[in-house]
């Protein structure tokens, strides 16, 4: 039952009874249904951010297992960019300088990547910035590996190329080692039939008539002839600017455009030509210019031999 409420009349001198209004039951009822609705908005906001869906919360699972096999793809990116790095390295300073060739620049290794923002398809989403950084370092990587595959291709066939010149560069004596004597160097001397002082452009090594004549280097024959000074000799093209001249032969047993490798027979000593006794006359020549030949037996002579036919070369009279 509810409470009868009562106020005092100043005029009667008396309590009366308060009448209720119509209008205020309405207008308590309308506070009451708004307050309630309020409620009910601002507990449902409340209840959806502990509350969420199950379509929700498998979303938020892929979200987040996204995000952890994004740092793995990004952890691994890093390790794949530092082993390049090292084969960077070796490729510049190791591999391209045994082979005498150039570092590629790093300006080369990352070049594409500046500029124009290529990745503007990419913003808008909610995790815009992480999709862009892995796009980007995918790309990076992928452009380093392509340059760095390209260089390696040029190494093997640096290492063909270098294994080819190796074999052609004049690298051993033209006479079998203990079947010869050097006579003389590389030096000015009197020439003995000429009776006049000149450059020795090479080096005479007496032996027998007969004794075999071997190419010092893998080439091609590019003269086999007979001459008034050098008498019968031979001439080995070997390529990279390097020429070897063998003279006073008393055979030959190669002809013209003959390829030969290193050790092939190409003659016989003899004493033809300008020469006073059997012996081989050998020059070497780089790009036209004569070299001392004593400097290219390193394929042949220890140290003690080395010092021993340098010390020959200097004292010997020359045989043509």
């Amino acid at each position: 039952m509810a409470k009868v409420k009562y106020f005092y009349d100043a005029d009667t001198l008396s309590y009366r009874k308060i009448e209720k209004k119509k209008s205020d039951y309405i207008k308590r009822s309308f506070f009451l249904f708004l307050a309630a609705v309020l409620f009910m908005i601002l507990g449902f906001l409340g209840l959806s951010q502990v509350l969420i869906t199950p379509s929700h919360r498998a979303d938020k699972v892929e979200l987040d297992n996204l995000k952890f096999h994004y740092k793995l793809i990004n952890k691994r990116l890093d390790q794949s960019a530092a082993v390049l790095g090292q084969l960077k390295e070796r490729d510049n300073n190791i591999y391209r300088t045994y082979f005498e060739t150039d570092p590629i620049s790093d300006d080369v290794r990352k070049a594409g990547f500046g500029g124009v923002n290529r990745y503007n398809a990419l913003d808008g989403f909610d995790n815009s910035k992480m999709i862009k950084d892995l796009t980007k370092n995918v790309d990076i990587l992928s452009k380093q590996i392509a340059v760095q595959s390209k260089s390696l291709d040029e190494i093997v066939t640096l290492a063909k190329e270098k294994e080819k010149m190796l074999a052609s560069i004049p690298a051993i004596l033209p006479i079998k080692k203990g079947g010869f004597y050097v006579a003389s160097g590389y030096k000015m001397r009197m020439h003995p039939i000429l009776k006049i002082r000149k450059l020795h452009k090479g080096m005479d090594f007496t032996a027998p008539k007969g004794t075999p004549i071997y190419a010092s280097g893998s080439g091609k024959i590019y003269r086999a002839q007979r001459s008034s000074t050098f008498g019968k000799v031979v001439y080995i093209d070997h390529g990279y600017g390097y020429k070897t001249i063998y003279a006073h032969m008393s055979r030959m047993v190669v002809r013209r455009g003959q390829q030969i490798r290193r050790g092939d027979l190409i003659g016989y000593v003899g004493s033809t030509g300008l020469s006073v006794a059997p012996h081989l006359h050998y020059e070497v020549h780089k790009n036209g210019r004569p070299l001392n030949p004593i400097s290219f037996y390193y394929g042949d002579l220890t140290p003690e031999e080395f010092l021993a036919m340098q010390k020959s070369s200097e004292e010997g009279q020359s045989f043509d």
